[in-house]
């Protein structure tokens, strides 16, 4: 543990302590690195007196909701809880196109279940993984982040102990904390997940598209032993003809991005090597129903972003 760790940890966990006092705090642990780090630093401050909560909003990637109940259930002290949301979001979110009308619904009803959760362990407090490029980035209008644009009217009061730092300080500090390189080195994931993937018009069967899509991007890095700051598969607009068997088939068309960043603000496409690619393009079509065509993004941030909204 390097100095400046063991002294940030000292100092959060004094900060949180007199911050929350003999009160009750709730946390959206979403088994990102932000949350995750997040999560035990409050545990150790406050205890058993804060309640994590995953959220499953039916945008996650696949398998994702297990993953984390097995990361976290019944470790680090913590009283873990798994809220199943899905019809909830998909209800609000089915056939909503514009990308800031999303982040304002999700970030809306996570508000709402947390809210709940809160009212029935008795928390005053909602702990929330924001760092320094949320906040910038929103104020910037360049995106609203979901743990940044809250409603009016929200009776939980915030505690935000990562506020300042970023992205490669808070893996230091998941390090430090003796978390599993699985959530320490997990890629950025948004807080709306695959809602932001889905270029456009949410339904059901877009989403299963960028989940599988996403998957088979994902599971191709790990084979080729790259170790990109993000890479995503997403669902863009429209249809693209193709060729299935002998048959013309009018499919889904899926963009892949991959870049290296230090901290988000900035980021470079990734120059993959073209058989990756290849393998990746031939799952996609092969294995995820109904696309016909897949793409690679090589444009830089700025002027793209990360994500595709």
């Amino acid at each position: 543990m390097s100095n400046w760790t063991e002294g940030f940890i000292k100092e959060a966990i004094e900060k949180i302590r007199k911050q929350v006092g003999s009160g009750r705090a709730i946390i959206g642990l979403s088994g990102g690195v932000d949350s995750s780090v997040s999560a035990i630093l409050v545990a150790r401050s406050i205890g058993d007196r804060l309640t994590a909560v995953f959220v499953d909003t039916g945008f996650m990637r696949k398998n994702e909701p297990e993953m984390v109940k097995k990361t976290f259930q019944g470790k680090y002290g913590l009283d873990f809880r798994l809220v199943d949301a899905r019809e909830e979001f998909l209800g609000l979110l089915e056939g909503v196109a514009d990308p800031e009308e999303k982040r304002r619904i999700i970030g809306h009803k996570f508000i709402d279940i947390f809210e709940r959760q809160a009212k029935e362990c008795g928390a005053t407090f909602l702990v929330q993984g924001t760092i320094a490029p949320d906040w910038i980035e929103t104020g910037g209008k360049i995106k609203s982040h979901h743990n940044v644009t809250l409603p009016d009217g929200m009776v939980l009061k915030l505690v935000e102990p990562l506020r300042d730092l970023y992205k490669d300080e808070v893996r230091e500090l998941a390090r430090a904390l003796g978390l599993p390189p699985e959530i320490s080195e997990r890629m950025p994931f948004p807080g709306p997940g695959l809602a932001v993937r889905v270029v456009g018009r949410i339904t059901r069967e877009r989403l299963e598209v960028a989940r599988e899509a996403d998957a088979i991007v994902l599971e191709e890095i790990k084979k080729a032993r790259i170790e990109p700051w993000q890479a995503l598969a997403a669902v863009l607009p429209g249809r693209a003809t193709g060729v299935k068997g002998d048959s013309r088939e009018y499919g889904y068309m899926v963009a892949i991005r991959v870049v290296e960043s230090l901290d988000a603000m900035t980021a470079n496409s990734m120059a993959i090597k073209q058989e990756v690619l290849q393998r990746m393009a031939n799952r996609i079509v092969s294995e995820v129903k109904g696309v016909t065509r897949v793409l690679y993004d090589l444009t830089n941030k700025p002027p793209a972003t990360i994500e595709f909204e």
